[in-house]
């Protein structure tokens, strides 16, 4: 499956290593985002790891 010729695959991978920089640098203080923020940020990480995940177990 693509989007515009890129491959969904690698677009959700691109958006995990970005919310896992988030996480990493909210939970390192370097930025300070409400709580709030932080645990819905960790629960789309979740859900966009999961469908990567299984995607790329399917595409190989």
């Amino acid at each position: 499956m693509t989007i515009a010729g890129v491959s969904v695959i690698l677009i959700l991978g691109v958006v995990n290593l970005i919310l896992v920089l988030f996480q990493a640098a909210s939970g390192l203080r370097i930025i300070k985002p409400k709580i709030g923020v932080h645990k819905k940020v960790g629960l789309l990480l979740v859900v966009t790891a999961i469908a990567h995940a299984v995607l790329a177990y399917l595409a190989g």
